[in-house]
């Protein structure tokens, strides 16, 4: 039987810093109060599109499995705030890469977006359509925020992280996953303005408002992701003592808190980052999952969790057991290019920018109404037909 095991890694984060210090220079909030409600300390603000960071993060995740874009014939890419819908993203990077023989798609389950890109690449090896494949977590929330609402502008970050899959007859790779969609909840997760529905309902493009219920989303999330962490365990016939490490989606440290409690974990077992990042919906736990290797908290040949949670509202985990290698086999030269603006300087053009889209749409939107007044008015282009 193939399997797809994982042969490379790599993330990008940009390098610009948005500290809780920097949040409180134009929201009513604090270090104190972010910290104790988050677990988070910082997050990136990207300073190039989403695309640049996937094909940063997808040729360090070549060079660690010392391939080349031609040795892969599968791209998905996951994510939420893609750069483009038409053509779609993973186009972009096969491109890049110079993959000319690949298969290229997009993923959108949000936060979830590259466990179930990781899900599908995987099935595609194991029944033969694909042997090497290139699974991209990434998301440029910055763009999309509304840095006006407190409740979900110090949640949010920008990143990338990109796996390389490769048959394998030896079990690596995932060896259990479940995936799951409470759709009934849907609407407890909601970003208005990103989908041409919301021109029809008052909200430009690109001008977002977010539906954020953080009470309910907690619920779901902490019942469905210790749900799902328990269910592959059971499939794969393991416990909690068998596995080496927990990598969850950083979203909230209390809600990680909450799934290791319920999954039978303590949280020496559980690896963290939110604290650097935020959560960068499909990029989190691919970074983490990079990170948790760079630390030498993946060991080889070890079982790593991996329970993730998103809009939607979806949710997965995976339980992945790791292959023989956890060092690169090339070092990798790929770079960003240089960021000249702090991340600061970055939300608040983005903050004026949509301050100036809005006030268009007023304009717009008060022009149309008295148009709408004159023309439904009874003395408007009132000539009288009636005969003499």
């Amino acid at each position: 039987m193939n399997h797809a095991a994982i042969a490379g890694w790599g993330k990008c984060l940009p390098p610009a810093i948005l500290t809780n210090q920097d949040l409180s220079t134009f929201l009513p909030t604090d270090d104190e109060w972010i910290t104790a409600r988050t677990g988070m300390k910082e997050r990136r603000v990207s300073h190039v599109p989403g695309i640049e960071l996937a094909i940063t993060a997808a040729q360090r995740a070549l060079d660690c499995a010392g391939m080349d874009g031609q040795d892969i014939d599968l791209i998905v890419y996951g994510s939420c705030s893609n750069d483009e819908a038409v053509p779609n993203c993973a186009s972009a990077v096969q491109q890049r890469i110079g993959a000319s023989r690949a298969a290229s798609f997009d993923v959108n389950t949000a936060c979830t977006s590259f466990m179930y890109g990781l899900s599908v690449a995987t099935s595609m090896i194991k029944t033969g359509i694909a042997r090497n494949a290139l699974v991209i977590g990434v998301e440029l929330i910055s763009r999309y925020m509304d840095w006006e609402n407190r409740n979900v502008a110090v949640l949010f970050g920008d990143g990338a992280a990109a796996v390389v899959l490769k048959s394998s007859e030896v079990e690596s790779g995932v060896i259990a996953e479940k995936l799951q969609c409470y759709a009934d909840s849907r609407q407890i997760l909601r970003v208005r303005g990103m989908g041409t529905v919301y021109a029809n309902l008052g909200v430009q493009y690109g001008l977002t408002r977010w539906d954020f219920d953080g009470q309910e989303i907690f619920r779901k999330a902490v019942h469905g992701m210790s749900e799902a962490s328990l269910d592959v365990m059971r499939r794969a016939g393991v416990t909690m003592q068998d596995i080496e490490v927990i990598v969850p989606h950083q979203a909230n440290l209390r809600i990680i808190e909450s799934v290791a409690k319920r999954a039978g974990a303590t949280m020496d077992k559980v690896f963290l980052n939110i604290h650097k990042y935020g959560n960068m919906s499909a990029a989190t736990t691919p970074v983490a999952l990079v990170e948790a290797v760079e630390e030498g908290r993946v060991k080889p040949g070890c079982l790593v969790l991996m329970p993730a949670f998103g809009g939607g509202l979806t949710m997965s985990a995976h339980l992945i057991r790791w292959g023989d290698r956890v060092t690169p086999l090339r070092a990798s030269t790929a770079e960003l290019p240089r960021c000249t603006k702090s991340a600061l300087q970055m939300v608040n053009e983005i903050r004026a920018l949509k301050q100036e889209g809005e006030a268009a749409v007023r304009r717009f939107e008060t022009i149309r109404f008295s148009e709408t007044l004159s023309t439904a008015s009874p003395d408007a282009g009132s000539k009288s037909t009636a005969p003499a």
